[in-house]
């Protein structure tokens, strides 16, 4: 056989292979698209899942602030889950009693988380708590319990963050 014969008959062999392997090709690069794309929306509600985490730290950390700086109100910081105290006119119209200073910073702190989070699927606001543990003898601590609780969107799990805090009230003057 001579040389043409066998390279046309080989040529004629190969006809629709670059098709197949330019169609395998087109499925391996749609794959690999597939798996870019599910990376980029896993990073996104991971982003959105730290930001809301850093949310909730501060907020709790602001509350933390709000007791270090009114120490000696003590028990006037406690607040249950779901309470939404009324805003008070402390610090921007009169000056007030260190009582009443809590129950201000509580109605804002409150108001900022409802503000900052988001709520339930059916709606109920962010949880928001304050427990406090006077202490039980001279020189040792009070303790708060800061809790902040918000759900993801899109899940119906709470996530909730704790700080505990502890404080030896200062001598009244």
């Amino acid at each position: 056989m001579p040389m043409s014969t066998k390279l046309i008959s080989f040529a004629s062999r190969q006809r629709g292979v670059g098709m197949v392997e330019a169609m395998v090709a087109l499925v391996v690069v749609s794959i690999g698209m597939l798996g870019i794309a599910a990376l980029y929306v896993e990073s996104v509600r991971a982003n959105r899942t730290a930001l809301l985490r850093t949310q909730a730290i501060n907020l709790a950390n602001d509350m933390a602030d709000r007791i270090r700086a009114n120490r000696m109100a003590r028990d006037a910081y406690a607040l249950a889950v779901g309470e939404l105290p009324a805003l008070g006119t402390c610090v921007v119209e009169t000056n007030c009693t260190r009582e009443a200073l809590a129950a201000d910073d509580l109605a804002r702190w409150v108001r900022e988380v409802r503000a900052t989070l988001p709520a339930s699927p059916d709606g109920t606001p962010p949880r928001t708590r304050v427990d406090v543990a006077p202490a039980v003898s001279a020189g040792n601590p009070d303790r708060y319990t800061i809790e902040v609780g918000w759900f993801e969107p899109g899940s119906d799990v709470e996530n909730i963050y704790r700080l505990n805090l502890q404080l030896i009230a200062a001598p009244s003057l």
